[in-house]
């Protein structure tokens, strides 16, 4: 393993380890942040610098602007939602937590961020803003009802796969009609696909519903009910896939995730678990990528 090899590593595994932290010990970590005082409280996710000093200095790429940006976005994230938990102690949803989302969001969807990366590492822009995400919406603002809980139970994988089987079918009737899918009869190499089930979840399904779910239609749902909340959020889940393996708008693409999205929403709202929605969510992109891709 090189010696630039080793450093990316360490950046991934710092980069996961918000993740997996408010994870497995939300209430700790959550816990540990409140003994900060309030001016170390918010400079905290200042660290979110390392994992890009990690990839850029080795490589010869660090660049002054993206270092201030990865050293200032999640300060800056942190001080918003500090004034929205002030201003909106019952949390019933502040214009400042959708500020935060969409700009996240959009930082995302738009690839903002990802020339600051070589090109096979900016799955890790996507991490730490996730990364500043969990520690603004949960240290800072410790917004509740969000549900995420990397510990599974028996009811996320009831749940989960009733809402997979549930839109199914009209995924692959409606993807088929428009020319979206295409049914291919056969797996390549079965024995990955657990492999890839996992991948998926982890890296894909579950940042995601985090993003979508347990925060957006959490917020949403508190300002405009169930139902509402629950077509908003789906809506804007396949707006967000406009762009995807197209050059333009990906109309059939932002269909079919639309439509996705009502039932990972269903899935998350059943018992308010982010692990339920992600298993429907994993469960559908790796049926798409064996099958009918």
């Amino acid at each position: 393993m090189t010696h630039i090899t080793l450093w990316t590593v360490g950046a991934f595994l710092l980069a996961l380890a918000p993740l997996a932290g408010f994870g497995f010990a939300n209430d700790r970590w959550i816990a540990a942040a409140r003994e900060w005082p309030p001016a170390g409280r918010l400079a905290l996710p200042a660290v979110c610098v390392v994992p890009y000093l990690l990839v850029a200095a080795p490589l010869h790429q660090l660049r002054i602007e993206w270092l201030l940006l990865y050293l200032l976005l999640p300060i800056g994230i942190a001080a918003l939602l500090a004034f929205a938990a002030r201003l909106d102690p019952q949390q019933r949803g502040h214009w400042l937590d959708f500020l935060v989302l969409f700009t996240l969001g959009l930082a995302v969807d738009l690839r903002w961020f990802e020339p600051a990366w070589p090109h096979s590492l900016t799955a890790l822009n996507k991490l730490l803003l996730l990364d500043a995400g969990l520690y603004g919406f949960h240290a800072v603002r410790q917004l509740n009802g969000v549900g995420f809980d990397l510990r599974w139970c028996k009811s996320d994988w009831k749940i989960g796969l009733r809402e997979f089987l549930l839109y199914t079918p009209i995924a692959i009737l409606l993807g088929l009609a428009i020319g979206f899918l295409h049914w291919h009869g056969h797996v390549d190499r079965p024995w990955l696909l657990p492999g890839m089930w996992l991948f998926t979840y982890l890296f894909i399904a579950l940042p995601e519903e985090i993003f979508f779910r347990g925060w957006m239609q959490n917020l949403f749902e508190r300002r405009t009910g169930r139902s509402a909340s629950l077509a908003i959020t789906a809506i804007l889940f396949g707006l967000s896939h406009f762009n995807k393996r197209a050059v333009h708008f990906n109309w059939r693409y932002v269909l079919l995730a639309s439509i996705a999205g009502i039932f990972y929403g269903r899935a998350w709202r059943s018992e308010r678990r982010i692990a339920a929605s992600s298993i429907t969510h994993a469960c559908v992109d790796t049926v798409w990528g064996a099958l009918l891709r």
